[in-house]
């Protein structure tokens, strides 16, 4: 999730994506057709569902979120051969919207938006992993029509859950009413996170741990400083971490402009943020915070500035001639198994209403274990999309699996349109060229790839939907197998 100062935010996304070895294409790919009917959101830079493909243990079976029509989802289950196990239909009416999906080993669980004249809720509708029936749903964070829209926090393992409703006064949030349940949706405990003695802050966020640990991240002083608070059921006392990110500078007022949280290894929450010139919008500098409460540890990564040899770097690797940084923002923090940490920033932007949308260069920062910089890397993408379908299908999916960073995108290199990947040492941060999934994905049909689907189910199985340039017109499901 993420906070940002500026109307564009980049997308939060992070999925389990890998390549072959030798080769990045495909030595199976198993192929059956697909229907989807495209979404459409308010606001693109913010979806609310990222990831709409959940595999399950074993790495055989899969979980899709399918949108079947302006007024139904489902969730389907399919198996090692693209067989349909079961299928349950969750209905969105009209005043809904999808708000969250997971699943954890019992159950899927998908989250609705509902708001009408009267008021406006969270509907938590659980879907047995084994049958597919449809379980009791559970109305959670019920609120007044003119609050602010409720939220809801799912730990990774989806084992935890914590919904909540805002309380305002003249506009500012005073406190979060929230309450925590379980993997079977038994409420664990009601609380509130009071916020009157913090002053003016920035809309906090709460992040749910895999042992029910809640994380209520902050900006403030004047968007300045991090404070994550820590609270958890059986202890009274909130543990507080801060550490300044802004600051007056050589004369120059710096502000966080966007801040990335991630809360990796299902316990502990990084923030990255991008700073700039509070007068002039000038891009600043990097910073990385480690917020290890289980350890007492909080660590503070010096910072990457952002300077005219930086400016020169962008422009050599894409060929451009910006005259400065803009449109860039935090999309990714990740892990690998040797503890190093790459942040990964995007370029997007759109031209204009009804004009097309652009995703270009990754921005890629390497950090070791000790959270010291140790290297950053810029890889050119040009990628374009009409407004009608905004980011579904352009953007990238990335994920660490075992100590290198593994980037997929859609683009067409060479005359020839496909998923192309590219591996990154997260050690020494050297890029591989870009290499084909051997899909050949059409290129003059509309959503030729949908990326919500992209995901892995184990290191040499992935799961896509694409648009094939033959065969037909029609979407297909694809599972890739690689060697």
């Amino acid at each position: 999730m993420r906070l940002s100062f500026f109307p564009f935010p980049g997308l939060l996304l992070a999925l389990c994506l890998s390549l072959g070895t030798s080769s990045a294409h495909a030595q199976r790919v198993r192929s059956t057709a697909f229907s989807y009917v495209p979404e459409h959101t308010e606001d693109p830079y913010n979806q609310r569902v990222r990831v709409k493909t959940l595999a399950l243990p074993g790495g055989k079976d899969f979980l899709i979120l399918s949108h079947r029509s302006a007024s139904e989802y489902a969730v389907e289950r399919y198996d090692a051969d693209l067989k349909k196990v079961w299928a349950a239909a969750v209905p969105v009416a009209a005043g809904e919207s999808l708000e969250a999906f997971a699943r954890n080993d019992q159950q899927a669980l998908v989250v609705v938006h509902h708001k009408d004249e009267t008021g406006q809720h969270l509907r938590i509708q659980p879907i047995d992993l084994k049958s597919g029936q449809k379980l009791p749903a559970k109305k959670v964070a019920e609120g007044g029509p003119r609050e602010r829209r409720p939220g809801v926090s799912i730990s990774p393992d989806g084992t935890q859950l914590v919904a909540w409703r805002y309380v305002t006064r003249e506009e500012h949030i005073k406190s979060l009413t929230a309450a925590h349940y379980d993997r079977q949706l038994a409420k664990l405990k009601d609380r509130v996170y009071d916020f009157r003695d913090l002053g003016a802050f920035f809309s906090p966020t709460v992040h749910v741990a895999n042992d029910g640990t809640q994380y209520v991240a902050l900006i403030g002083d004047d968007n300045q400083k991090l404070t994550v608070r820590r609270y958890r059921d059986q202890e009274p006392d909130v543990k507080v971490m801060s550490v300044a990110v802004g600051g007056t500078f050589g004369g120059k007022k710096v502000t966080a402009r966007d801040t990335f949280w991630r809360l990796l290894d299902g316990q502990t929450l990084y923030a990255a943020t991008i700073c700039a010139d509070y007068n002039s919008g000038d891009y600043y500098s990097l910073k990385l915070v480690k917020f290890d409460f289980a350890a007492a540890d909080m660590k503070f990564a010096p910072e990457f500035k952002f300077t005219p040899e930086y400016l020169a770097e962008v422009n050599k690797a894409t060929g451009g001639s910006a005259k400065r940084l803009d449109d860039v923002y935090i999309s990714d923090v990740l892990r690998t198994d040797d503890q190093n940490v790459v942040v990964i920033a995007e370029k997007k932007a759109e031209e204009g209403e009804n004009a097309p949308v652009r995703a270009k260069e990754l921005h890629l920062f390497g950090y070791n274990e000790f959270q010291s910089p140790t290297w950053h890397s810029i890889v050119a993408k040009n990628q374009v999309a009409p407004a009608a379908e905004s980011f579904t299908g352009i953007g990238y999916r990335a994920a660490a699996l075992g100590n290198d960073v593994h980037l997929v995108t859609l683009e067409t290199l060479n005359n020839k349109t496909d998923l192309f990947g590219r591996r990154v040492g997260a050690l020494m941060g050297v890029v591989s060229a870009p290499k084909a999934l051997g899909l050949n994905v059409a290129s003059n049909q509309p959503l030729s790839y949908v990326k919500d689907f992209t995901a892995w189910l184990d290191d040499k199985t992935m799961i896509v939907v694409t648009r094939p340039s033959k065969k037909s017109a029609a979407l297909q499901l694809n599972k890739l197998t690689f060697k």
